[in-house]
């Protein structure tokens, strides 16, 4: 843990601090960026742990340091610092003590434990697999953990001995899996994550799970430490209905796994009340929706029935904590493009703490953040337009205090987008849609602006008022910028969602031409300088558009899904999308499939098309765009395809390639159709 060298972030920081003028965002800027995760409450209530994240430019990648504060006087401090990355921090249950995973700079990922009265740190774990979600015995004694378990690959036939100095052929792989591949890791080995337990100071750790069986997420320890209570898929045909878990309590004295739910979904998240009688979670039951909203469930570990508390909240729990009350939980959710934190009562009513959870997804506006709470006080990342998340503090007295201003040196002192909230009917049928305008930092009333819509991926997800560097680059070349949720989106309720239940695309079309034709009509948007771009779920709407109309001067499709078909059958979830997104498998549906794929419309495109994925994105593959863009150059139509090299769906995940995704977006725009002066025609 190595103090941090001279980089290009410092030398960004430097020249903004010393910069008395502002000016608008740039792309340089990315690298300067930083954002607070994933707060942890000391259990005495004095002080939070964070992950402080910045973009290393030199390694060209999001790093985490951890960082404490003391909540009475505000003050923090470093708790690692170097070259490494570290995540998933844990207090010990007396407050001495912190776990968390990471490497040290030379990729090596393991659980440490930090002493925080003398600083000193200690690698608790060896092995080529890196540890994952650790938690605290409730006697400090032992952490549990998630590790991957190799095992052997299937054969068909023993290799032969090549003669020695021979250079044969490798030998083949033999795939027997549905899910051999995932987007972010590739080809995966054989084996599965497995939970273990290991002593705090260190030592060999014991393996409890065995099997076929995945284990993800974190698990809770039983008040007595006797017992770990976790979530995992322990069904013979668990390859195929990885959606189905179920809550199981491990018995330390015996070994035997029993269930504690059993119902057909997911059930996931565990958390103990304070007094150790109560388990909440969050799950739903399965009835093959295209979307369907999480909830929250209590049960009494004496007996009885699974409680429902969100039976009348028609959004989607993300997370929760129990209130030190033992009677009441912190819930999170996205309400109509905003984050927020609710008092969820056992009766479950539910009281508004905090609003504008998010600012941890730095590209595009997505709904993310995290939060704490303890002593009553929540602790969580908060965004806005104008700036990344930042901790934020609600005492119990309701009292906001900002705990951060990570980005102050370097956003103060540029030219930001103002973003207005807007709504319109959809012309298909008159339902609202929501939506957000990005101005540019010198927008003037009396002239007309080139248009970006950015559409959002998914389709189930949602955009909300939050810091979006992505936008900011883009209205900062002089674009206004239109972004919204249409039909699909979360956070306006299951039916909202559930309107392209095996539909989509559908009617988002009819929301979103509605809102570019508004802004037309106001006089903001040029309409001879339209413009259309989307990752993933908006790369599909941004195909689809551009087969159905040819209003838009230029399109940019972000690694999309082109025909249906080729993707239920060849993405990496492939066990997924067919049972949930349509209403039968290919062979038995094609038309139904080919119907909803973009490339049924190629025929219709005269727009300018740019496609661009990443060479290693197994969820919407590459071939999905090669299809799009060969039928395009066979049609004749103006096109290029751009492949980003290492990257995966997460195709601005390192600093360097969301400049790239914005530059070469901005770039086709202006290259095909040229960009004149504000209020030209």
């Amino acid at each position: 843990m190595r103090a941090h060298s001279v980089s290009l972030v410092l030398v960004l920081v430097l020249v903004s601090v010393f910069n008395a003028e502002a000016k608008p965002v740039d792309y340089h800027d990315v690298f300067g960026l930083e954002y607070a995760d994933t707060p942890a409450i000391s259990p005495n209530g004095e002080r939070v742990v964070y992950v402080r994240h910045h973009m290393d430019a030199m390694a060209d990648r999001n790093l985490g340091q951890l960082w404490l504060i003391e909540l009475d006087s505000g003050s923090q401090q470093p708790l690692t610092s170097g070259d490494g990355s570290f995540a998933s921090p844990a207090w010990s249950p007396d407050g001495t003590r912190i776990a968390f995973t990471g490497h040290d700079g030379d990729g090596d990922k393991q659980l440490y434990v930090l002493w925080l009265e003398s600083g000193r740190v200690a690698k608790i774990t060896r092995g080529p697999h890196p540890p994952s979600n650790p938690s605290w015995a409730p006697d400090g004694t032992r952490i549990a953990f998630n590790r991957f378990v190799p095992t052997e690959p299937p054969t068909l036939v023993k290799p032969l001995t090549a003669p020695e100095g021979a250079n044969w052929a490798p030998n083949p792989t033999v795939i027997d899996r549905p899910v051999f591949r995932v987007d972010g890791q590739g080809l995966l080995p054989h084996g599965q994550t497995q939970r273990f337990v290991i002593p705090a100071d260190g030592g060999p750790a014991r393996q409890i799970t065995n099997g076929p069986y995945p284990n993800s997420g974190a698990a809770v320890w039983a008040s007595t430490g006797k017992a770990l209570i976790f979530a995992a898929v322990r069904r013979e045909d668990w390859e195929l209905e990885g959606r189905d878990t179920e809550l199981y309590r491990f018995d330390f004295e015996t070994g035997e796994i029993e269930p504690l739910t059993r119902r057909y979904g997911p059930d996931e998240s565990p958390a103990l009340s304070p007094d150790g009688r109560q388990l909440a979670w969050l799950g739903f039951d399965d009835e093959l929706m295209s979307y369907t909203n999480t909830e929250v469930w209590t049960l009494s570990l004496a007996g009885g029935e699974p409680n429902r508390l969100t039976a009348d909240l028609d959004r989607n729990v993300d997370a929760l904590v129990w209130a030190e009350d033992g009677r009441s939980l912190y819930i999170s959710y996205s309400d109509r493009g905003v984050g927020v934190i609710d008092r969820l009562s056992l009766d479950g009513s539910r009281t508004r703490v905090a609003e504008h959870l998010g600012g941890t997804t730095l590209g595009r506006p997505y709904a993310s953040g995290s939060f704490d709470a303890g002593d009553k006080q929540v602790v969580y990342t908060k965004t806005a337009s104008g700036h990344p998340a930042d901790l934020f503090r609600i005492d119990r007295h309701g009292r906001e205090t900002r705990l951060t201003t990570l980005n102050r040196e370097l956003l103060d002192n540029r030219e930001l987008a103002r973003l207005e909230p807007v709504t319109w009917p959809s012309s298909h049928d008159g339902l609202e849609i929501q939506g957000w305008i990005a101005y540019p930092p010198e927008y003037r009333e009396d002239q007309k602006y080139p248009l970006i819509l950015e559409i959002h991926g998914g389709p189930f997800a949602d955009y909300g008022p939050r810091f979006s560097m992505e936008v900011q680059l883009m209205a900062s070349a002089g674009y206004v910028v239109l972004y919204t949720n249409p039909r699909g989106s979360t956070s306006y309720g299951a039916n909202f969602a559930n309107q392209i239940h095996h539909a989509y695309p559908g009617h988002d079309y009819d929301d979103l031409i509605s809102g570019v034709e508004l802004l037309v009509e106001r006089g903001i948007a040029d309409p001879n300088r339209l413009y259309v771009t989307g990752g993933s779920g908006g790369g599909v709407l941004t195909a689809w558009i551009v087969g159905k109309t040819d209003r838009f001067a230029a399109a940019v499709v972000v690694k999309p899904v082109i025909n249906w078909i080729s993707f239920a059958l060849s993405a990496d979830l492939t066990p997924f999308f067919h049972k949930y997104w349509f209403p039968a498998p290919p062979w038995e549906a094609p038309e139904h499939y080919w119907q909803r794929s973009p490339l049924s419309r190629v025929g219709n495109v005269t727009t300018p098309t740019m496609i661009m994925t990443g060479e290693a994105d197994w969820r919407t593959p590459m071939w999905e765009s090669e299809q799009f863009y060969q039928a395009l150059k066979l049609r004749g139509i103006d096109t290029m395809l751009v492949r980003i090299p290492e990257a995966p769906h997460g195709i601005a995940a390192r600093p360097s390639q969301l400049v790239t995704k914005v530059r070469h977006i901005l770039a086709w725009f202006e290259r095909t159709v040229p960009k004149t002066a504000p209020g030209g025609a």
